[in-house]
């Protein structure tokens, strides 16, 4: 009876910090949206802030952070993928509005259903067919009736293939080494190839310099909705099973727009296709985890000898 409280308590727990994970991951695009520098700059900070914080996490917590050099190589290059994403994740809020970038960040499970099949020469379900179809539908309504934000949208879908292939590439990865130090190495990746853009774009200017508020909000990006929330979301994959976490995770636009609504008000209204499209995607990106669990149950079950 101890160990069942201790157990649901522990679960109960993991599952709150979770909960905040995600939330923190929301407001991501909120602090994006009030920084003033481009999204190249604010990404180059972001990531410089970030990898710092994780290098002081393994020197304070001792915790070595060694790969090979063919794995850091690889881990190395996918950081350019990474850089990419928030490149894209940003200029779509500075293009668009919050609640555009986050629901065009949805379209990470379409993308995935058709790249990873290909990438690990797996057959595409049916299942991951239907919701992609119903993703596609949502984003069309999104771009027919928010069509001055059009870059944006082009963006954010961007920012999603993007996350889509580094996914693929982690759930790899993962199998074999720490989660953090994958973060450390692909986001001094990212770091490297964004300012080796910047240099050869002449992006070392002026522009770069921050206002009190700017640094303020960047250190807050780069340490809590960086490197602190992905530890945090790491560590309750110790208690959770993959699903919850999928599950809970697929809140990040739910609670991003809400907080956009909050944070800033009339700049987030939309029209009422965009939420038409919003609820379609949002449904589509709910159901699948519900209904390829149940499918994997049943063929569990009939797997099971009947004795």
């Amino acid at each position: 009876m101890l160990k069942s409280y201790l157990r649901n308590t522990a679960e109960n727990r993991n599952l709150a910090v979770l909960h905040i994970t995600v939330l923190i991951w929301g407001f991501t695009g909120i602090i994006g949206a009030l920084i003033s520098v481009s999204a190249t700059h604010l990404v180059w900070y972001r990531v410089l802030i970030a990898f710092i914080t994780l290098y002081l996490y393994f020197i304070f917590s001792k915790k070595s952070f060694k790969v090979s050099r063919i794995t850091l190589i690889k881990l190395f290059f996918t950081g350019a993928v990474v850089g990419a994403h928030w490149i894209l994740f940003f200029q779509s809020i500075k293009s668009s509005t919050v609640s555009v970038a986050l629901v065009c960040l949805s379209s990470l499970t379409l993308f995935t259903a058709i790249l990873e099949p290909i990438l690990s020469n797996k057959k595409i379900s049916k299942l991951e067919i239907i919701i992609g179809f119903l993703i596609i539908t949502g984003i069309y309504l999104i771009f027919k009736f928010e069509s001055q934000y059009t870059f944006g949208i082009i963006c954010g879908l961007l920012s999603a293939l993007c996350a889509s292939l580094f996914s693929i590439i982690n759930s790899k990865q993962v199998k074999n080494r720490s989660a953090t130090v994958i973060s450390f190495y692909e986001l001094i990746g990212a770091w490297f190839w964004i300012s080796l853009l910047m240099v050869l774009k002449g992006e070392f200017t002026e522009e770069m310099k921050l206002n009190f508020s700017d640094l303020a909000y960047l250190l807050i990006l780069g340490t809590i909705c960086t490197s602190v929330a992905y530890v945090a979301g790491v560590s309750v994959m110790k208690e959770l099973t993959a699903f919850r976490v999928a599950l809970i995770t697929n809140l990040e636009p739910v609670y991003g727009i809400l907080l956009a609504f909050l944070f800033l008000g009339k700049k987030e209204q939309m029209t009422i296709g965009f939420y038409a499209g919003c609820f379609i995607i949002l449904i589509a990106i709910f159901l699948y985890p519900f209904i390829k669990n149940r499918i994997q149950h049943q063929k569990l079950n009939k797997q099971i000898p009947i004795v």
